[in-house]
C-alpha cells in the first residue's frame, strides 16, 4: 500500500510557476489549488513516503523552499 506526505504553501500570484516547478522537482504532486481564509491561493501536494526512513522529508523540504523564496531565489 502506498502512503503518502502532504504539503500545503501560499501561491504568489507573480511567482506561481516557479513556486509549483520547485515542488515538482521534488517529487511533488499538485493535488487542489484553494482560496485561503485571508484571500491568497494555497496549493495542497502530496508525494509517495520513501523507505528510507526519512519521515520529516516534507518538513525539510518546506524549510528550503521557504529559504529560497524569502531570499527572492527562483
Amino acid at each position: 500500500m502506498t502512503t503518502w506526505e502532504y504539503l500545503t504553501t501560499p501561491l504568489l500570484i507573480h511567482n506561481t510557476a516557479a513556486i509549483l516547478n520547485n515542488w515538482g522537482k521534488q517529487g511533488w504532486e499538485l493535488v487542489q489549488v484553494v482560496q485561503g481564509p485571508e484571500g491568497g491561493l494555497v496549493a495542497y501536494f502530496k508525494r509517495p513516503v520513501t523507505t528510507d526512513g526519512s519521515a520529516n522529508a516534507g518538513l525539510a523540504a518546506a524549510a528550503e523552499a521557504s529559504r529560497q523564496f524569502e531570499g527572492g531565489q527562483a
